[in-house]
């Protein structure tokens, strides 16, 4: 069965390219042109993945994102034609999978739609599957957490760190290697500027101080996520 992606973006030249590529390769696409309409075929359809502008009229696609992430864990790549670091991580941190700058590569956007659905498919496949650790559990079938018998929510970036984390336990990562596992080899080699790239890296720093204000009892004395001065962060044995 034919993949199906919801395209968001409120230029029509955009949405005709990419619907026209994308069905070329075999995908079958959908298209909104604000925000709310964006969501309301989201609720009505059945999506494989959303590639979703940031700028939108109506809800910004940050809102869009954060609403799909309330009910779903649906791919979605984010595509901002702004430059400035903060969105790309707010875009992140909101629950998005990837993002992308315009103007882009067609070429990229259909490397990165490929590779972000066949994580997709390895996930649903996975059998049901919990991790432990003290107080704190982890379903990766269900992509839930719990700690303390309290439900906690986290993004799908944080999940996909604590899950690394608990599955290698005592073994500490990089920033760079946990950017190149969560994120893909290619992020910080586009970055280009040294500046840039360690805007990235500092990505990396964000999130681990996200999930630990959301699963340690005193997230400055981390009894789960702890740092390894000088090579980086690793799950507590």
């Amino acid at each position: 069965m034919a993949k199906r992606i919801l395209l968001v973006d409120d230029e029509p030249l955009i949405i005709k390219g990419l619907k026209f590529s994308l069905e070329q390769d075999g995908y079958e696409t959908d298209a909104a042109a604000d925000g709310e309409e964006a969501l309301a075929k989201f609720r009505e359809g059945s999506y494989d993945l959303v590639l979703l502008d940031v700028m939108l009229p109506k809800l910004s696609g940050i809102e869009v994102c954060q609403a799909i992430r309330e009910t779903s864990e649906t791919p979605i790549i984010m595509l901002t034609a702004k430059g400035e670091d903060m969105d790309k991580i707010l875009g992140l941190e909101f629950g998005a999978d990837d993002y992308m700058t315009k103007p882009f590569n067609i070429l990229e956007v259909k490397a990165r739609i490929k590779t972000i659905l066949r994580r997709a498919g390895a996930a649903k496949d996975m059998a049901r599957m919990e991790i432990s650790a003290k107080d704190l559990l982890i379903n990766i079938s269900s992509r839930t957490a719990t700690v303390r018998g309290e439900n906690v929510s986290l993004t799908s970036k944080e999940f996909d760190l604590l899950r690394f984390l608990m599955t290698n336990p005592g073994r500490a990562y990089s920033r760079e290697e946990l950017l190149d596992e969560l994120w893909g080899r290619d992020y910080l080699a586009e970055a280009g500027s040294q500046k840039e790239q360690e805007k990235r890296i500092r990505t990396v720093d964000v999130h681990v101080r996200r999930l630990r204000e959301k699963i340690e009892k005193d997230d400055t004395h981390p009894e789960y996520i702890l740092t390894q001065w000088g090579v980086g962060y690793y799950f507590a044995q």
